[in-house]
């Protein structure tokens, strides 16, 4: 059994459309916010994170597909796990030093207001 966190989702099973594995930020906002410049290599590695949970996680597909290639201006989970998104979509980027444009920072400060005891932890990308 999966819980996808997003839309609290238990999920029996892994047949086909049931579940995805997500790139927390997906690889277009990854390129969109600086991956553009990476060998392919450090793109390979991105792709395949398995160093920090928060990287690849499993979710509904469903959940997925409405996410697509999001960044929290247009899309975020259910509201009660808006903090824990939040904290690792910082996490990730910071992980990864990607760039965080305006509109995102602004989305990103908004939404965090409601969230002072998210504590962001991350280890820098090998």
């Amino acid at each position: 059994m999966w819980h996808s966190y997003y839309d609290d989702t238990l999920i029996e099973g892994s047949g086909p459309g049931r579940i995805d594995i997500d790139h927390l930020v997906p690889l277009a906002e990854a390129h969109d916010s600086g991956a553009y410049g990476w060998t392919t290599e450090k793109r390979r590695r991105y792709a395949n994170d398995l160093g920090a949970e928060v990287s690849l996680i499993a979710v509904s597909a469903r959940s997925n597909r409405q996410k697509s290639d999001q960044d929290p201006t247009t899309w975020m989970p259910i509201p009660s796990v808006h903090c824990r998104y939040l904290g690792e979509w910082v996490a990730t980027k910071k992980r990864w030093g990607l760039a965080v444009d305006p509109a995102e920072r602004e989305a990103l400060l908004r939404f965090a207001a409601d969230c002072p005891d998210t504590t962001l932890a991350y280890e820098p990308a090998p």
